[in-house]
């Protein structure tokens, strides 16, 4: 398959000198134990990154604010520092930096190659061990500068957490602007921090619930062209689309299998009632998977493709539900007060996103794939449609308040919430797995 950004950034990533990081005696490491609940955030102090231009205050500033909006990392202000790092090649005097506990210290440098490429490098330290923790250099065209930031946020990340980043990863939304009673949806595709927006559709008809595909190059998403709910198959980067089915009985787009050949949707038949179905992209052939008599609907696969979650209303109100891939063994998990809605699997397996309605307010809550451990994240005046970080830490959704949606992001802890700013109104994200 394809991978649209091997052309656009090559990256050579290298031990920078030092000891190597293999060698390293881990216990003498700083970490940051992401598993044991609320986290204090770990002071990490990030120097700017040495240039001859204004680069390396661009990709600081990036990688800076990557860490910070995690909630992981208390980013120090430059302000305390005590040590002006000459080189980034140059060991540290690390008791300037434990004097104001920077637990760890990232320097960094990007120059221009002779071939006009730009060439970024960094360096991570645990200033308490007095060692270098990782080193790495990237090459990449001036195109994709904040990518390479991205990507160093991420390395760091993953050194100090054991986790995987997410900050290399974009976001797949519906614009809106206009009145609200004439609004224009656009499709449109950002970075995970709401940079570099670009349209897919040109707002001439409604776009409703975009969906990715597992290889990153694919969406789906609902369209309204003809008045009637059409679903397509969009290529990110070249636009070229395709029509996957004329559903008049959808509400929501479909979403993919772990694989990307299969999408799954919830179909309104002639029967009346709402039913779920898988549909093969190769043959488009539909396999029904419910056959009840009440509406289901909002299906999502688990990330090993072998299950799937869904909300029905079968009990009298709509509530989670889960069951085999092929239909099988249909097991209810929700009982809590109030109704259930648009249930997402984590991509680590061990998690459920979904949206509850109950008490007059809207709220965002994860529970364990058995219905166990419920816990709300997030409450207010109409919110919905949470999309998962691809390392499973983070949740995305839209929030309806002061004339129109934004996108919200909140952690697992619930107590890192932040607003993504976009330059109009947002809703139905769908976040991305990690590019390549």
């Amino acid at each position: 398959m394809r991978s649209f950004l091997k052309p656009l950034l090559t990256i050579a990533a290298m031990a920078l000198g030092m000891t190597a990081v293999a060698t390293l005696p881990a216990q003498a490491l700083v970490e940051l134990n992401v598993n044991k609940g609320n986290v204090e955030p770990l002071p990490i102090a990030i120097t700017d990154f040495q240039s001859n231009d204004a680069l390396g205050a661009q990709i600081t500033e990036i990688v800076t604010a990557d860490l910070k909006r995690s909630g992981l990392f208390a980013p120090i202000d430059k302000s305390a520092f005590i040590e002006k790092i000459s080189s980034p090649d140059a060991t540290p005097r690390f008791d300037d930096w434990k004097v104001i506990n920077a637990q760890a210290l990232v320097t960094g440098s990007v120059g221009k190659e002779a071939d006009g490429r730009i060439r970024a490098q960094y360096r991570l330290w645990d200033t308490f061990a007095g060692q270098q923790m990782a080193g790495e250099q990237f090459f990449a065209n001036d195109a994709n500068t904040r990518r390479v930031a991205h990507i160093i946020a991420d390395a760091i990340y993953e050194r100090l957490t054991g986790e995987k980043g997410y900050f290399d990863t974009r976001v797949v939304f519906v614009d809106e602007s206009g009145a609200k009673n004439a609004r224009k949806k656009r499709l449109a595709i950002m970075d995970q921090d709401g940079a570099n927006v670009r349209y897919l559709s040109d707002g001439r008809s409604i776009v409703l619930t975009p969906r990715f595909s597992p290889n990153r190059q694919e969406i789906t998403y609902m369209s309204y062209e003809s008045g009637q709910p059409k679903v397509y198959l969009l290529q990110i980067e070249t636009g070229q689309r395709e029509l996957v089915g004329n559903f008049p009985g959808m509400t929501f787009a479909p979403r993919f299998s772990p694989d990307g050949q299969k999408v799954i949707m919830s179909l309104l038949r002639d029967d009346g009632n709402s039913n779920i179905f898988a549909m093969d992209l190769r043959s488009r052939s539909t396999t029904r998977l419910t056959n009840s008599t009440a509406i289901d609907t909002s299906p999502s696969y688990s990330p090993d493709g072998s299950k799937i979650v869904f909300t029905s209303d079968r009990g009298g109100r709509a509530q989670i539900y889960v069951m085999g891939a092929d239909g099988s063994g249909q097991t209810r998990i929700s009982f809590g007060d109030g109704v259930y809605s648009t249930p997402v699997w984590s991509p680590r397996g061990d998690l459920i996103a979904f949206t509850k309605q109950t008490g007059g307010e809207f709220q965002i809550g994860v529970m364990k794939t058995d219905g166990s451990g419920e816990r709300i994240l997030s409450s207010g005046f109409q919110q919905e449609g949470p999309t998962w970080a691809p390392n499973g830490r983070v949740l995305m959704f839209f929030r309806d308040s002061a004339g129109g949606p934004k996108l919200v992001t909140v952690d697992l802890t619930g107590r890192n919430e932040q607003q993504i700013s976009t330059s109009n109104f947002a809703s139905d994200p769908a976040w991305s797995p990690l590019l390549e």
